[in-house]
């Protein structure tokens, strides 16, 4: 079949070289080159571990004083609160300890294959090199301190994530670096990395491009139909593009698409920022978590990358790069010796469903349409599962995961 995938980050990309392995004939739909959008931006986890939703039982304790902070962890746009409250009552709605268990098996059943998944996509596009399985460390300024976040981890460690205990004197030994600032820390040591994400996206489209597909540089505005088969996209320039189907994966674009196919979904943008230290001094070996902190530090190809704040503000007002200079402050008091002489910020936009668990589904009322979006700061980890299992529907396959947990009808 030809079949449009609409989206060109990790989870289009994964997507589609999934499909050619089954002998489809694939067109990106795309305006922007592939790896420019939120994939560029991510702290780059490639992490088993990361099974946890964002609404976390308690949370909404520290909300208020999250909110009172404007460069705290989470900030709402005053313009945009009426918009998003509804959205954010629902992710408290599923905040309590059986629905995060819920969730979190969920997600577990698409992270624990992670490499598993993306192992023949990149030893395909010859890029193996821009993956690493160093492991992640929590760090903590005590163990007393790590005890805030014990429920969590045992929760992984129910899931069958690996987790060991690392104390002050091991801790500085693994990483240097850290020495004075962390006193313990949590090894999850099956985790990995990419050194970089957008080439990483970028390598997956290429050789998709290689093996025969192509990339329309269009936005798709709707959907041509002959009964409940979708025969082409219309496009916001010129011809439609005919199709044989198509798969959403346009991330926090694509809740006016799946709407159009027949799914009404509660997708968000939680505005995500990043702040890359391209000078950095530091020689740190795994990526760490510094959960106190509501920072991750990935060291990476074009140097040190500090990610971790959310913003709700929707899709159209402009950054609020203040929030980056909060994240490099952060990362000065965590390592009073960083080079800051050269850095870069950037702003991206997560799709972020209020209970963390992305759509992987058919279309409600196409029966040729495929839903593939809305993970979160996760798209990287969970993007080649999802691409193995969206294949599996489209080729009328039994799938690997049980998709019920991501059924677009969910929410109904």
């Amino acid at each position: 079949m030809h079949i449009a995938v609409v989206g060109t980050g990790i989870v289009g990309a994964c997507t589609a070289a999934w499909l050619q392995r089954d002998g489809h004939q694939i067109t990106f739909v795309d305006p922007l080159e592939p790896g420019e959008a939120c994939s560029f931006g991510n702290a780059g986890s490639l992490s088993p571990s990361a099974c946890l939703p964002v609404g976390m039982p308690n949370m909404w304790k520290k909300v208020p004083s999250w909110l009172l902070d404007p460069l705290g962890p989470l900030t709402i746009r005053t313009s945009y609160l009426p918009r998003v409250l509804p959205w954010l009552v629902r992710m408290l709605q599923h905040s309590t300890p059986t629905e995060v268990t819920r969730i979190a098996t969920a997600l577990q059943t698409l992270l624990r294959p992670i490499f598993e998944c993306y192992d023949p996509l990149l030893q395909h596009a010859d890029a193996t090199s821009l993956v690493r399985r160093s492991g992640c460390l929590y760090v903590y300024s005590s163990r007393e301190a790590a005890n805030q976040w014990k429920w969590g981890m045992a929760l992984r460690q129910s899931l069958g994530v690996n987790l060991i205990n690392v104390e002050r004197d091991e801790l500085e030994e693994l990483e240097p670096d850290l020495k004075g600032r962390f006193r313990f820390g949590i090894l999850a040591p099956d985790n990995g990395s990419t050194l970089d994400p957008s080439q990483l996206v970028k390598a997956l489209v290429a050789q998709s491009v290689r093996d025969g597909a192509r990339h329309d540089h269009r936005s798709v505005t709707g959907f041509e139909r002959e009964g409940k088969r979708i025969t082409g996209l219309r496009m916001d320039s010129g011809e439609p593009l005919a199709v044989d189907g198509v798969v959403v994966a346009a991330g926090a674009w694509s809740g006016q698409l799946a709407k159009q196919l027949g799914d009404r979904v509660p997708l968000e943008t939680q505005r995500g920022y990043h702040v890359t230290v391209r000078s950095s001094n530091l020689k740190l070996r795994h990526t760490v978590m510094a959960s106190e902190n509501n920072i991750m530090v990935n060291p990476m190809a074009m140097g040190l990358r500090l990610a971790g704040t959310v913003e709700f503000a929707g899709l159209e007002r402009p950054p609020n790069y203040e929030r980056a200079n909060a994240l490099l402050r952060q990362g000065q008091m965590l390592f009073p010796h960083l080079d800051t002489s050269e850095v870069t910020q950037w702003m991206g936009h997560r799709p972020c469903m209020p209970d963390s668990l992305p759509v992987i589904d058919r279309s409600s009322k196409a029966e040729n349409a495929w839903l593939a979006f809305g993970h979160g700061h996760m798209g990287m980890c969970m993007g080649a599962t999802t691409g193995r299992e969206v294949a599996h529907l489209v080729a009328g396959r039994t799938t690997q995961v049980d998709l019920s947990p991501f059924s677009a009808r969910r929410f109904r």
